[in-house]
């Protein structure tokens, strides 16, 4: 009948757009993983630094002090 092969032509499409959707999904997911990777390093490499600047910083007040530089 001619009723049912709409049906079927538009279930295989919907079924097409499903399959489309979930790759692209898939896609996405990996890219927000790479994202995630990607933060977490920028995240250590920031902490790294703070910590570095900090130490920076003691040394500095320690020059200062020894050379009479520090505010009163």
């Amino acid at each position: 009948m001619v009723s049912d092969n709409i049906v079927l032509e538009h279930l295989r499409a919907i079924r097409a757009t499903l399959d489309s959707h979930t790759e692209e999904l898939r896609e996405i997911k990996v890219r927000i993983g790479i994202l995630e990777a990607q933060i977490g390093t920028l995240t250590t490499q920031y902490a790294s630094l703070s910590s570095r600047i900090d130490r920076l910083d003691e040394r500095l007040a320690r020059i200062e002090k020894r050379l009479d530089l520090q505010d009163a």
